[in-house]
């Protein structure tokens, strides 16, 4: 089964996160970060990859800590539950309309981490949340879970509709990059013979 358990505990965050990636897209999540935790059930409602997670984090603070390492603590998840990465599909991408809003999102599972962001929000907050915290979430992520992950959205003009195309985009390529192809289960999906690096 391809399941992980990630505990992280800093003096900013302690987190907890179980991922399965068979799994219905059943979540139970709370981040102390309203907003946040909706973007989360997105991404595991629509990549169908269950996920539980808790998160408590220096909120009298910010909330930068605390998103940012859910990002970290769901990419290690993410790449543990993955393993070597044998049979999976590896690249896919998604174009994710909501209402107004046109995202796109192309990723390759290859280990080799990137972000490419392109997304600008017409509001600093949505509800309690920094749209700026957005992208550190999705840099932590791609960068732990090794991930090299390109979103863009092309046009839009609501913030709340943004920020959602942008999780349910990555929600819906994940889930294709890490379905097995049964055509090549068992193989390393590179000519190198392993993905990283």
């Amino acid at each position: 089964m391809r399941k992980a358990r990630i505990e992280r505990k800093t003096k900013e965050t302690g987190i907890a996160v179980e991922v399965n990636l068979d799994g219905t897209g059943a979540f139970s999540i709370a981040t102390g970060v309203g907003f946040f935790d909706h973007m989360l059930e997105q991404l595991s409602k629509h990549s169908r990859i269950d996920i539980t997670l808790s998160a408590e984090g220096d909120l009298h603070v910010d909330q930068h800590h605390t998103v940012e390492d859910v990002g970290i603590a769901l990419g290690q998840a993410i790449a543990q539950a993955l393993g070597d990465k044998r049979g999976i599909g590896r690249y896919a991408h998604a174009y994710l309309p909501m209402d107004e809003t046109l995202t796109r999102v192309a990723l390759d599972i290859s280990g080799r981490p990137y972000l490419i962001w392109r997304v600008t929000f017409p509001t600093e907050k949505i509800g309690q949340m920094d749209t700026e915290l957005f992208r550190e979430f999705f840099q932590a992520l791609a960068q732990n879970a090794g991930i090299t992950l390109h979103i863009e959205t092309l046009y839009g003009e609501n913030a709340h509709h943004i920020a959602e195309s942008c999780f349910k985009g990555l929600a819906r390529a994940l889930r294709e990059a890490i379905l097995i192809d049964e055509a090549a289960r068992g193989e390393i999906p590179s000519t190198k013979g392993q993905l990283g690096g």
